[in-house]
């Protein structure tokens, strides 16, 4: 009977050390100049004597319980069979690949306001597995992996030119750059009124106007601008009416309103007295709407003395002419009204 306990024992002492099994390798992709951490996950994982990616050895590794093995990749390329081995065999293969560094070409656009939200395209190679899009230090607002070869993404609140990276289990990209830049500031619009009708040429001067895409009086695009300087844009008034804001839209954003009045065109009604002598002097009344921003009074081509005494009302010196009828108007930034006649009388010879 001790002899039959003691083979026994024998035997049970002699018996192989099972061989190891994997179920997993996190993570399953790398990048091809290894040197990266990975966890091998199973059983059997005791008297480990060699983990290897395809035919080659991991860098390190250490068995960190019978379930459990930390190890350091080494260098390669596509995928490869991931094995361990111990004195009781070599384990079942688990897949790992090797992910080709990633690289970046190019983005469009490049550059965009300072408050983010530009949606740009990144083009270059092996962007598939994609896991960050940085500008500078901040992660893109969000990003989509469109293809391999192309990312669409959001740009974050930034300022100045920043590096655009892209980091995928093959590594980091070199950068692209991407410019912020700074919203631009109105000051001024002169003149600050003119006709309903438009075609009024002013003058927009401010901060950061170069680049500008389009100038708006309210809702409606200028007819023309010309940037003269990142402080100065030339515009024709489109047609509107009431005061509006004008603004300038550059890649920077839009900036910040100024008021433009868009003022009626005279009317004139009458003339109180209708007739006078050819010496100057005599007093008219004119009588109209819209009379209030005048800066004009004509009989025929000779300009006369005025005072405005309401929207509805002018009071004006008639000049020295020849006897006749004369055509009296008025201009105010919203153009030159109808005409009425006035009449020159010379005085009486005995």
């Amino acid at each position: 009977m001790n002899d039959a306990r003691s083979t026994s024992t024998t035997a049970r002492l002699a018996a192989p050390a099972a061989g190891p099994v994997l179920t997993s390798v996190v993570p399953s992709t790398g990048p091809a100049a290894g040197n990266n951490t990975v966890t091998l996950n199973g059983s059997g994982f005791a008297g480990i004597t060699a983990v290897l990616f395809g035919t080659t050895p991991a860098l390190t590794y250490t068995v960190n319980s019978t379930t459990k093995i930390t190890a350091v990749a080494p260098p390669g390329t596509g995928s490869v069979a991931v094995t361990v081995k111990n004195p009781g065999g070599t384990s079942n293969p688990v897949t790992y690949t090797y992910a080709a560094a990633p690289t970046l070409t190019a983005v469009s656009s490049s550059q965009g306001p300072a408050s983010g939200g530009t949606t740009v395209i990144l083009t270059g190679t092996g962007l598939s597995l994609a896991g960050a899009v940085m500008f500078g230090a901040t992660p893109a607002t969000t990003f989509t992996v469109d293809s391999s070869t192309q990312i669409t993404a959001v740009t974050p609140a930034g300022s100045g030119p920043v590096p655009i990276t892209v980091t995928t289990p093959g590594g980091t990209t070199g950068p692209v750059y991407f410019f912020y830049l700074t919203a631009p500031t109105l000051i001024s619009v002169t003149p600050a009124q003119g006709p309903a009708s438009g075609g009024t040429s002013v003058t927009l001067r401010g901060a950061d106007l170069t680049g500008a895409t389009t100038v708006r009086f309210g809702a409606t695009p200028a007819t023309t601008f010309t940037v003269d300087s990142p402080t100065q844009i030339t515009a024709v008034t489109p047609t509107g009416s009431g005061t509006v804001p004008v603004t300038v839209t550059t890649p920077g954003g839009s900036s910040n309103p100024v008021a433009y009045s868009y003022v009626p065109t005279p009317q004139l009604s009458g003339l109180s007295p209708s007739q006078g002598p050819v010496d100057p002097g005599a007093v008219i009344t004119l009588a109209g709407s819209g009379l209030t921003t005048t800066t004009t009074v004509r009989f025929g081509a000779d300009p006369a003395a005025f005072t405005v005494l309401s929207d509805t009302t002018i009071t004006a010196s008639a000049p020295t002419g020849p006897a006749g009828s004369v055509l009296v108007t008025v201009t105010t930034p919203g153009g030159t009204s109808n005409s009425l006649p006035y009449t020159r009388v010379s005085a009486p010879h005995i």
